[in-house]
């Protein structure tokens, strides 16, 4: 789908110092109405090593997002569907984790085309796994661990609809 390295067009550095701050910022991104327009469409990209927080801002950008019920990790299915609530009602999520992900075939096979092609949120975890065969992400989130809860997190936008996602991060909350 894509070749070579994406032009990144805008990029801003995040620090969470623990898991408030991480949902503090999905929530702000999930509430802000230009972010959430771009929500609807947008492949979030997410980077970082085994423990960095993957999964855990995914779950708070869902919740942000008003879905119910269990959030579990799609690290053994691949993908795990969600439907958004308030603010979002309706918005197709879909979650990815590429971890397992070693044959592109697999990509086919699961008709994970027909989901990308297909209105939505996409979230992908171990990008870089499947890279082969994903569009260029609107939005990479590139989390380090700084200790015990504490992330540094670099986010890349490569399309205009990251860069409206971006935008809606805004400054740092004093």
């Amino acid at each position: 789908m894509h070749s070579g390295h994406p032009t990144i067009l805008a990029t801003r550095t995040l620090h969470w110092p623990d898991e408030a701050a991480c949902a503090a910022d999905a929530a702000r991104l999930a509430r802000h109405p230009a972010a959430l327009a771009a929500l609807h469409d947008a492949f979030i990209a997410l980077h970082g090593p085994l423990g960095a927080g993957k999964t855990t801002f995914v779950r708070h950008l869902l919740r942000a997002l008003g879905v119910a019920g269990r959030i579990k990790s799609p690290t053994y299915g691949v993908l795990e569907p969600h439907v958004g609530g308030e603010p979002a009602p309706g918005l197709a999520i879909s979650h990815f984790d590429f971890y397992r992900f070693d044959d592109p075939r697999e990509w086919l096979d699961a008709g994970f085309r027909d989901v990308f092609a297909a209105p939505g949120l996409k979230l992908a975890e171990w990008p870089q796994k499947a890279a082969a065969v994903l569009p260029v992400a609107d939005l990479a989130l590139h989390l380090s661990p700084q200790g015990d809860a504490a992330r540094d997190v670099r986010a890349e936008a490569a399309t205009p609809r990251g860069e409206a996602l971006l935008q809606a991060w805004g400054p740092a909350p004093a």
